[in-house]
């Protein structure tokens, strides 16, 4: 039996991966943590019935306290809630699929606990990725990641030595917006944004994915998971997300990850590393597929890549300024108060009026996301 705990066991990655747990029976959820979506959450606590479950929202937790008082189940709440499910004694991986920096806390304490990391948080690694890495190595747990392109890319260097590789190339589907141009963006709705063409996302990363921001999250995410350099990190749109990340090695062979658009395919993956485990779902039918086809990104309209490689190359504290005023931008976009061109504006604003730590500690990395917050207020 495999023992796990989900934080974000709410959102779509929290969703799937009991899905997972449903269609696997060696597999038992211990703990679940949730922002504020105590319905759901409450229903899968009777189902799965986990030791432990928290709720980010501390009146939302002691309304949940209340509603599972017949269970042997212990509620906690705030951040010290998402610590003690991130910590729970049985588990021996954690998924963090809860969206934003609030991942990062958890993700540090579950490593220190000796808990591995199915890693579904991109921002962990974006804004903290120095700190994080370097505990890998420190002891010695494993970092399993969930997002699809990067499971793509672990998948296909499973096929090699890492030091023969030559560069990483990212796929990206491109969006709803990726034949758009500037004058066509400047009153497109949320409605519009939130269509994506290929997945089932929550909301926010799927604005991220319109904007190209999610993209450029996942570069910076390949930079540090597998220490290559940002020039050896390529992105291409693959408009059918038929084929999700590839590799090319140092003689010149492309190793590529292909499969229908399913998240828990790679959900499954990081949970039963090295399986590759039977999976319900619809296979690739390559007469049906026919062909193939590959662009250049509309990096000149979507500038959310070009933002993003210029943070990465900066470094220091400049990723976590990029990651929090696109936080902020999209959530200020999806409660209908700027315009979609406006993220932009924001994540470019901030970017610039920021002053730069080469070395930030966790503590400057969350001082640095309010710092942003801030300035957005402010303007």
């Amino acid at each position: 039996m495999k023992y796990i705990s989900i934080i974000g066991s709410t959102g779509s990655i929290g969703s799937q991966t009991l899905d997972v747990v449903r269609s696997n029976k060696d597999l038992k959820v211990t703990a679940l943590a949730a922002a504020t979506s105590i319905d759901l959450l409450e229903k899968q606590a009777r189902e799965f019935k986990p030791s432990v479950v928290a709720v980010y929202n501390e009146q939302k937790a002691e309304e949940l306290r209340v509603r599972l008082a017949d269970m042997d189940i212990k509620v906690y709440a705030g951040m010290d809630g998402l610590l003690e499910v991130a910590t729970e004694k049985q588990c021996s991986i954690v998924v963090t699929a809860i969206v934003g920096m609030i991942g990062i806390r958890p993700t540090i304490a579950a490593m220190k606990a000796g808990k591995d990391i199915g890693l579904a948080n991109k921002e962990t690694l974006v804004t903290a990725g120095h700190i994080i890495m370097s505990l890998t190595d420190e002891l010695g747990v494993s970092i399993y990641p969930i997002d699809s392109e990067h499971s793509a890319i672990f998948q296909c260097l499973q096929s090699g030595n890492e030091k023969d590789l030559d560069s990483l190339i990212i796929t990206a589907s491109g969006g709803p917006f990726r034949k758009k141009t500037t004058d066509e963006l400047r009153n497109v709705t949320v409605e519009d944004a939130l269509k994506h063409p290929n997945w089932s996302m929550g909301h926010k990363i799927t604005i991220d994915s319109a904007t190209l921001v999610n993209k450029g999250l996942e570069v910076l995410e390949a930079n540090w998971l597998f220490d290559v350099d940002f020039d050896d990190i390529h992105v291409v749109v693959q408009p059918k997300s038929i084929i999700h990340s590839m590799i090319q090695y140092k003689d010149g062979s492309v190793i590529a990850q292909m499969g229908t658009p399913d998240m828990k395919l790679p959900i499954q993956y990081a949970l039963f590393y090295p399986e590759h485990r039977y999976l319900e779902g619809e296979r690739l039918d390559f007469a049906k597929l026919k062909e193939i086809t590959f662009e250049e990104p509309p990096v000149d309209v979507l500038k959310g890549l070009p933002y993003a490689y210029k943070a990465g190359r900066i470094g220091g504290s400049m990723p976590t300024v990029l990651n929090a005023a696109n936080e902020k931008a999209v959530a200020l976009f999806l409660d209908h108060k700027i315009k979609f061109l406006d993220i932009y504006d924001i994540i470019e604003d901030a970017m610039n009026a920021h002053k730069v730590l080469p070395n930030p500690s966790l503590e400057e990395v969350l001082e640095t996301e309010q710092w942003v917050y801030e300035h957005i207020e402010s303007r």
